[in-house]
């Protein structure tokens, strides 16, 4: 057994489905895409987990996948984490969004995150293996005309592009939160590195942060899949984070490198543009408990 000196997790990313519009060939860390499922874990598993993670102390939330927006129950996640005081952020595509999730990123405590590759519409679908830009430059300039927290990562995902146009079009469109991200060496990623190669984690891993997968397993962060310290299905997920199991796995991964963060919490050394263990972002401030829209349901349990 190791004791592990990490703090204990302050955040939480909730990787609630493995499907996605989008193929990214290059690059996406989970190999998520259009035959992905949302898993093993219901809607009313994920509800359990969002309240156990707020018992534990954590203060965080991030919705993510494949593309969050795709679970259709992500407006009931985000509006439980709310209702406990929890802030919520979402990392999506962008490619679409309903009224109802407008209305939902609208809400105080949530923000919004996407990823960007070029402001050629033909280099944007090889990163993304979709023609998929009008969209989503479109959104991403309705996000920012109704007042949502957005942070745009640019992603290195091909020879030779166009980053420095990617950054003066986001920059035109209004976006000033923007960092500029490599390619992780895991799922489509890999590109001839080895497999399960702790190396090619950013070393916050584990350290103030945590992640449940669509099949309920823990890991200690959404890059690091391999490293289960088990399942939210079989035992409390305070006990998964506090547990010798998580111990064990963060005292396989090299610590942080100055410079090389992994936002999103407070206080992590890391570099604006330097490579970080995206996606990611900066935590809103804290808001109090928020009041459940009416008309929503309070729980749905259905399978996925």
């Amino acid at each position: 057994m190791t004791v592990s000196s990490a703090p204990n997790p302050a955040f939480l990313w909730l990787d609630i489905t493995r499907r996605c519009q989008q193929t990214c060939p290059g690059h996406c860390y989970n190999n998520s895409g259009p035959g992905g499922t949302h898993g093993a874990m219901t809607t009313a598993d994920w509800l359990r987990v969002i309240r156990e993670a707020h018992a534990a102390g954590i203060g965080q939330v991030t919705f993510i996948g494949g593309e969050p927006t795709l679970h259709p129950d992500l407006p009931e996640l985000v509006e439980e984490a709310l209702s406990l005081g929890m802030t919520a952020g979402v990392f999506s595509n962008l490619v679409h969004v309903t009224d109802a999730l407008w209305e939902t990123f609208q809400r105080p405590g949530v923000t919004l995150a996407t990823s960007y590759y070029s402001p050629d519409p033909a280099e944007h679908a090889r990163a993304t293996g979709r023609p998929t830009h009008a969209r989503i430059r479109a959104n991403i300039t309705k996000a920012l005309g109704r007042g949502i927290p957005l942070r745009a990562c640019i992603v290195r995902a091909l020879p030779g592009q166009d980053v420095d146009g990617a950054l003066a079009d986001l920059h035109a469109l209004g976006v000033t939160d923007i960092s500029v991200e490599d390619v992780r060496p895991f799922g489509r990623g890999q590109r001839g590195h080895e497999p399960c190669d702790t190396a090619g984690l950013c070393g916050h891993c584990g350290r103030g942060r945590a992640a449940v997968a669509p099949d309920g397993t823990v890991t200690p962060c959404i890059m690091s899949g391999w490293l289960g310290v088990g399942n939210v299905l079989q035992e409390p997920l305070e006990t998964l984070l506090y547990g010798p199991a998580m111990a064990d796995a963060v005292a396989t991964i090299p610590q942080p490198v100055a410079g090389r963060g992994c936002p999103p919490n407070d206080g992590d050394d890391c570099g604006k543009n330097a490579p970080a263990c995206a996606p990611a972002f900066s935590s809103p401030p804290p808001v109090p408990p928020q009041p459940k829209p009416k008309g929503l349901p309070l729980l749905t349990g259905r399978a996925r």
